[in-house]
């Protein structure tokens, strides 16, 4: 099932198609469709990449999404400078509205705000040509970010007068060495891939043509493990991260725990025994 005819299935056809969506079986591909803007999101664009999102996490056969631009220009430039202007409403009653709202109202970083979403499944950003900004922020919320050499990655907010605001700060000072991070948040400048795979802030750096089909791979391998597992594994790896180690030990034995007597953990013993592929079914 490709972009549109998905898309008005479920309820998310756009007369534009700035956001493209492809199934793959149990891998969902999510493109950002404004080339000729270098994939820049304006309100209406972040407002349906948010909604894709949704109908990813809530879909029974998605297991995985990859979240990629159009072209070889730019991966996403972030939010388009020229349609995100100040709106007359305050802040705060963008604040305190429900999120759709909210981002037509000015507060568009909320859209690009997936910890909201609770997805709760991987995410993988290919990452072709320019990540800056918000889309920046959106490769580092993503839990693997593969890289073409012609990818160039940076926090350009304090350029523009503004600071990233998506978690770009808080995500980089914990992905790169702090002095890296302060010199990428504090110039604005740009690190290109290979400087980018040199310091861990891209798993991968490939050719621009094995991009989509490293991605593709590194999806198909997660898509083929025990559903329940990969969440549980990807939530104490989210988690984790940001608790002490004796508490983060305690919350692997117990999410161990739940997961002891699934079908899944079962089928997974079985087929060992018998020589053959599990099959698993998320339960």
């Amino acid at each position: 099932m490709t972009g549109s005819a998905g898309d008005k299935k479920n309820g998310l056809s756009d007369s534009a198609d700035t956001i493209i969506r492809e199934d793959k079986g149990p891998i969902r591909v999510i493109s950002l469709n404004r080339p000729d803007r270098l994939n820049a999101l304006d309100p209406s664009s972040i407002a349906l990449l948010r909604r894709h999102l949704i109908d990813f996490r809530d879909s029974e056969d998605a297991r995985v999404c990859i979240i990629t631009g159009t072209g070889n220009r730019a991966f996403c430039v972030g939010a388009d400078l020229r349609e995100t202007l100040p709106p007359s409403t305050s802040f705060a009653s963008a604040v305190f509205a429900a999120d759709e709202e909210s981002i037509s109202a000015g507060n568009y970083i909320r859209g690009l705000d997936l910890d909201r979403l609770n997805i709760g499944k991987p995410l993988i950003a290919a990452i072709n040509g320019y990540a800056v900004g918000g889309g920046m922020e959106l490769a580092l919320a993503c839990d693997i970010r593969i890289a073409a050499e012609s990818a160039q990655f940076g926090l350009t907010e304090v350029k523009m007068g503004s600071i990233p605001a998506v978690g770009g700060i808080q995500r980089l000072i914990r992905s790169v060495p702090h002095s890296i991070a302060n010199t990428m948040i504090l110039t604005g400048d740009l690190v290109d891939a290979a400087t980018a795979g040199r310091i861990g802030l891209v798993s991968e750096v490939l050719a621009e043509n094995d991009l989509m089909k490293r991605a593709i791979e590194l999806a198909g391998r997660i898509a083929s493990n025990a559903p329940l597992a990969v969440k549980a594994a990807r939530l104490l790896a989210t988690q984790g991260a940001e608790m002490a180690i004796q508490q983060a030990l305690v919350l692997e034995q117990f999410v161990w725990g739940v997961l002891r007597d699934t079908e899944d953990r079962v089928e997974g013993r079985r087929a060992f025994a018998e020589k053959r592929k599990p099959v698993y079914r998320g339960r």
